[in-house]
């Protein structure tokens, strides 16, 4: 529902986006594929870590609440986001269900999040008549706020990958000047988190 709320929004209001061809795309690549390392890091090669601190040490970090993805403890099946087998594993269905996510992992959610954060609020901040502000226009405040805000629409145990990916998709609206080249870069991370995680099964980043 959510995904075909937000796709009939954006066609309704297509004409109003400043959709262009994509500039920089081979920068704009290279920043997806470096955001998408970021955000596997810790299940791909810090998995397991936490299981080598002290006892002690372990107890005390999460009794205080620090995620436990932070020890590179993996989320149980019982904590994932999405789940791929809700009408099967094998079949149209499944089929249906994994290709629903896939559009709006690759296509709804990098158009409605761009558009809004970098599309709208980058330039709102530093103008409350937005579109008098050119696309890419720099302010620490705006490039702070929208940052901060990025990170937060995650949940917590991302949050270290979600900061570090918002500084990287603002550097591509400050590099390119092109709304269509932020969509790019967050559709390639997104794609390619998607063949991560139908390759490894890691279905918590969903």
């Amino acid at each position: 529902m959510q995904t075909l709320v937000c796709g009939i929004v954006l066609i309704r209001f297509w004409p109003h986006y400043e959709m262009q061809i994509p500039r920089k795309v081979l920068f704009t690549v290279a920043i997806g594929v470096l955001a998408l390392l970021i955000w596997i890091a810790p299940q791909q090669w810090l998995l397991g870590w936490g299981d080598a601190l002290p006892s002690s040490i372990r107890n005390f970090l999460l009794t205080i609440k620090v995620p436990k993805e932070w020890l590179g403890t993996p989320r149980t099946a019982d904590e994932l986001a999405f789940d791929p087998y809700f009408f099967g594993s094998t079949g149209w269905p499944y089929l249906a269900n994994v290709g629903g996510r896939f559009l709006r992992l690759v296509v709804i959610v990098p158009l409605v999040e761009e558009i809004f954060w970098r599309g709208f609020l980058l330039r709102y901040l530093i103008d409350e008549d937005f579109t008098k502000v050119p696309f890419g226009a720099f302010s620490w405040l705006s490039f702070g706020v929208v940052t901060a805000g990025f990170c937060i629409e995650h949940s917590l145990p991302d949050y270290p990958a979600a900061v570090l990916t918002g500084v990287l998709f603002n550097l591509v609206a400050y590099r390119t000047r092109s709304l269509s080249s932020c969509v790019l870069v967050h559709a390639v991370t997104n794609l390619l988190l998607g063949v991560y995680v139908l390759r490894t099964g890691q279905w918590g980043f969903w």
